[in-house]
């Protein structure tokens, strides 16, 4: 047998190690940890609320201006709140719930330039700033393109 083959199991062995992991795994309180997703994505939503209704009340903006402003906060108070920790706390009692789009991509790129900042600012910070959000970014451009084309050649 060569280094790099895997040693082939039986079928029967590969069901008894299954079924032993089953038995010793830690189960999931799901109901417990849906509600929280639900309840934390929910409030993040709901401070994205907030923050609308008060820039829309200090200042007098466009819709689309309200937006962009909106979209900045939510992105400076999510990297913000990675910063200085909170948002990894949150994240593990809250799981998908704090991957809300704008506040949970902020989180994955101020984690990743945080811990990569003892290697310095350009080959640190910068290089390695993208390699979490980097593949979202490329794969949400490359679709929007897609779909464009794809709704295009349909409606003509």
């Amino acid at each position: 047998m060569d280094k790099t083959d895997k040693p082939e199991y039986p079928e029967a062995v590969q069901k008894e190690y299954s079924e032993l992991i089953k038995k010793t795994e830690p189960k999931t309180p799901k109901t417990k940890t849906m509600l929280c997703a639900f309840a934390v994505g929910g409030l993040i939503c709901c401070v994205g609320e907030a923050v609308k209704d008060v820039l829309d009340k200090l200042f007098t903006l466009t819709p689309v201006q309200l937006s962009a402003f909106v979209t900045a906060a939510m992105i400076f108070l999510g990297s913000l709140f990675t910063a200085l920790g909170i948002y990894d706390k949150l994240g593990r009692k809250a799981g998908a719930g704090s991957i809300v789009p704008i506040t949970g991509f902020a989180n994955s790129v101020a984690s990743s330039a945080i811990e990569h900042n003892r290697e310095g600012v350009f080959f640190g910070i910068c290089a390695q700033m993208f390699t979490v959000a980097g593949p979202v970014i490329v794969f949400g451009i490359v679709l929007s393109v897609a779909a464009g084309l794809i709704k295009m050649l349909i409606l003509k």
